[in-house]
């Protein structure tokens, strides 16, 4: 077919531009001079050639050298490792937030420059720019506030969204991140402050999954706060008034959602962070509407379904023995209730919808049963009856010590929010598990609020043990040239696929299918041998490659549930006669790479 022989000699070309042997395609422009040089999508900073720099009107606005890519580049790693040897032994914090200044600035000045830095040294950068840093620089975000990035939808713009969509200049968005800023990582209401999220999250997207960063837009629905502390700041940026509730938020919401919708109606829609009862209403509302999926609910299901049947394959069981692991998850929110309902899904695909899973659920008031009053309807499915857990000798709102000691499960998994709530006691007793490789995940971000780290689960639960964590911890020298592996539990190894995958299917909805596929992907990518080795999840160094998986893994189950209506000129039924190396390749070929491409002055 033409489109396949076209794309294939667009992905040789973009192959060799990595190598510098081949001239890109020119990008017309309307700005010349020094709006060129302000605008961070088309600045090249020195990096001008002279004739450009003649048919732009730049001549004379730049030093005469002209610097290539890589020098500049090569300029810019020098700074930042000068910048961590003249912060070293300094305050975490301090070191952190400078560390995102530096790449801030680049990313306001030059984003073809900053996302090729960022897609290069990922592993090193992603910690800056995505968790466990962006929950320290949304706690700080008014004060180290100097340019507006994405759009602000406030409820004194009811009425309005649908114009003000259209403020924003560019024509074609494919991806977008949306939040309240209500429940932002473990550190609660941040109100408008927690933009930085969505601006991480999209950042991501731009370095793993090769989304075009001309087609992104990250999104603060500021409805108001209820952090009294934020209200009382003179700094504070957003409406200073309480939250809206009930009908009032919804329809914020829903006339954003409207608005987005008529405006491009291909748009992906990723919500993030938003307070329990919303994340669940949200979902529910619009997901058979539109294309979209709540991460902390999705997301962080996936991923955790991806590392739980890790921990099976890590026993030396068939995957169908999920159904006989017995999981304790501390925490009722929405993520820690998207982990259990996703894996209830995946047991209830093992053994029929007849399925009764040994999952226990803990919140801040202890085991939750049937027994307890007011039971949040999205927990009330996993809350366990008494003739269930008499007989273990536990009783409603046991604590999680008695919980452990007395089911003795395969997998400990916290997603509280409460730092060291998995305690020395707690961990100890994971001796006792019935599995030879009993599993902890700590995967509550940021850093601080991790149920425990790496050390304190190696040294307590010992060395046979299984770890995973929602932020990064280095492994752990057990001594004898044994090394514990930790596995970060993320969600960047799932949403960017999650994204990539709904938008090249040109998917009308993202389905439970399409997030089963994501996870049991992540969950296929790793070898048995890596496995044994208590390896999870793999590096981030090859995100771009699990992206592309991924991605393909989910555009491939959308149509097969007859969702996906192609995207560009690939039609649907293009998309279904493509083999499963095929999709892959087609992902692939659709990443954005940053390179330089001529400019031309268009009046």
């Amino acid at each position: 077919m033409m489109w396949r022989v076209a794309r294939s000699a667009a992905a040789s070309l973009r192959q060799s531009r990595r190598l510098s042997t081949a001239i890109p395609g020119p990008c017309m422009v309307h700005k010349r001079g020094a709006d060129i040089l302000h605008d961070p999508w088309f600045n090249k900073d020195t990096g001008f050639p002279i004739t450009e720099r003649d048919r732009l009107g730049l001549r004379g606005l730049l030093p005469p050298r002209v610097i290539s890519f890589e020098q500049q580049y090569d300029r810019f790693m020098e700074s930042y490792r000068s910048l961590e040897k003249n912060t070293q032994g300094q305050s975490y914090n301090v070191v952190s937030l400078a560390k995102w200044r530096i790449l801030n600035r680049l990313h306001d000045r030059n984003e073809t420059l900053y996302y090729r830095v960022l897609m290069d040294n990922i592993k090193d950068f992603a910690p800056i720019i995505y968790t466990p840093t962006v929950g320290l620089v949304c706690q700080n975000y008014s004060g180290l506030f100097r340019r507006p990035r994405g759009m602000y939808f406030s409820a004194k713009d009811k009425g309005e969204m649908m114009s003000m969509i259209y403020n924003w200049p560019s024509h074609q968005v494919d991806m977008i991140v949306l939040t309240d800023g209500s429940r932002i990582l473990g550190l609660g209401d941040l109100g408008v402050q927690g933009i930085g999220i969505p601006i991480g999250k999209l950042d991501m997207y731009v370095a793993a999954a090769g989304i075009n960063p001309q087609r992104i837009l990250p999104v603060m629905l500021d409805v108001g706060t209820n952090n009294q502390k934020l209200l009382e700041d003179r700094l504070y940026l957003g409406l200073r008034q309480p939250r809206l509730e009930g009908e009032e938020y919804l329809a914020i919401v829903d006339e954003f959602m409207e608005a987005v919708h008529a405006r491009w109606p291909k748009a992906i829609v990723q919500f993030e962070d938003f307070q329990m009862k919303w994340a669940f209403e949200t979902l529910e509302r619009y997901r058979k509407r539109f294309c979209m999926f709540n991460d902390d609910i999705q997301g962080t299901a996936g991923v955790a379904l991806a590392g739980l049947l890790g921990t099976v394959r890590a026993q030396g069981r068939p995957l169908t023995d999920f159904a006989d692991q017995k999981i304790v998850v501390v925490g009722a929110g929405s993520a820690g209730l998207g982990v259990l309902k996703m894996a209830l899904q995946a047991v209830s695909r093992m053994t029929g919808p007849e399925a009764d899973p040994h999952f226990f659920l803990l919140d801040k008031d202890g085991l939750i049963t049937k027994e307890r009053k007011c039971v949040d309807p999205a927990a009330a499915p996993f809350a366990k009856s008494q003739g269930e857990i008499s007989e273990l000798g536990l009783s409603e709102g046991a604590s999680l010590l008695d919980v452990v000691k007395k089911v003795k499960p395969h997998v400990l998994l916290g997603l509280s929010g409460v730092g060291g709530i998995f305690s020395e006691e707690v961990l100890k007793a994971m001796r006792e598990s019935d599995s030879i490789k009993p599993a902890i995940f700590a995967m509550s971000n940021p850093t601080a609020n991790a149920e425990c780290t790496a050390i304190e689960a190696f040294q307590h639960a010992g060395d046979k043990i299984v770890f995973a964590s929602g932020s990064p911890f280095d492994n752990v020298d057990l001594g004898n040239g044994k090394i514990g592996h930790v596995n970060q539990a993320n969600n960047m190894y799932l949403f960017p696929g999650i994204g990539l995958g709904s938008l090249l299917a040109g998917a009308r909805i993202i389905t439970d299918g399409m997030l089963q596929a994501a996870s049991e992907c992540l969950a296929s990518y790793m070898t048995d041998e890596e496995i044994q080795r208590g390896v999870l999840y793999p590096s981030i160094d090859s995100i771009r490659d699990i992206t592309a998986e991924v991605g393909a893994a989910v555009l491939r189950s959308a149509v097969a549930e007859e969702v996906a209506e192609g995207h560009g000129e690939v039609g649907p039924r293009d998309l279904s006669h493509m083999s499963k190396d095929e999709t892959i390749r087609y992902v692939k070929e659709n990443m954005w790479f940053p390179i330089y491409s001529p400019l031309v002055h268009e009046k």
